[in-house]
């Protein structure tokens, strides 16, 4: 694997124009309130939530903005529609135990501990879709910062980080991905999309690069 330089990582990631991203790091998703046991057990073995809190607070201290992109769900499941087998999970979920993960109101809903009550954080939510950007004001938000460069974190690689990913490019952003703050299902997969597909897109590093260059901006 490729290193990116220090001087593209500091032109890149200038604290005044740059915001991590959290994807879905809800205790419905990752936490104590997942009913997705593989990712879970991955996120676990990864110890994923401690390396994205401690992206997260690199970037607070260094003056970066941390947008969490969380997903949220009614109880009646009004704004979704089932397309995917994924929301067809969620639906299932709801009638067989009466809520889904991430119900608005929910413990589920809630940020993991671990990243939640910053209050120099956003939290922009979605009740729809796969991806943070469709039909969310995140592209609004991050433009007003002013941010051109996106961090993503969380989960997963195999749909909604690869799906930041995407958008993110598509909008003009330039991506910088820390290959140890996100993971997918198996882990195996998640370093192929990351070594084949997210790396065409992103400069690809790691949390230690990324908390180096801004102790040094």
């Amino acid at each position: 694997m490729s290193h990116p330089s220090v001087d593209r990582l500091r032109t890149l990631l200038a604290p005044s124009s740059t915001a991590v991203l959290t994807m879905e790091m809800q205790r419905g998703v990752v936490g104590a309130e997942s009913v997705f046991p593989a990712l879970t057990q991955q996120v676990a073995d990864r110890a994923l939530i401690p390396t994205v809190a401690r992206l997260c607070a690199g970037a607070r201290d260094a003056g970066v903005r941390v947008v969490h992109c969380t997903m949220t769900t009614r109880a009646d499941g009004a704004g979704q529609v089932v397309n995917c087998k994924v929301f067809a999970l969620d639906a299932r979920l709801r009638r067989e135990r009466g809520a889904s993960p991430t119900q608005i109101g929910s413990p589920g809903a809630e940020l993991v501990p671990e990243l939640a009550g910053d209050p120099r954080d956003i939290e922009v939510p979605r009740m729809h879709g796969m991806t943070p950007f469709t039909a969310t004001s995140l592209d609004q938000v991050l433009r007003n910062l002013g941010v051109t460069t996106v961090v993503p974190s969380g989960v997963s690689v195999n749909l909604g980080v690869f799906g930041m990913t995407v958008s993110a490019v598509d909008l003009g952003y330039q991506v910088v991905l820390p290959r140890d703050a996100v993971t997918g299902v198996p882990q195996e997969y998640a370093d192929a999309v990351i070594d084949n597909s997210i790396s065409m897109l992103a400069t690809v590093t790691t949390v230690d690069d990324v908390l180096a260059t801004w102790n040094h901006q």
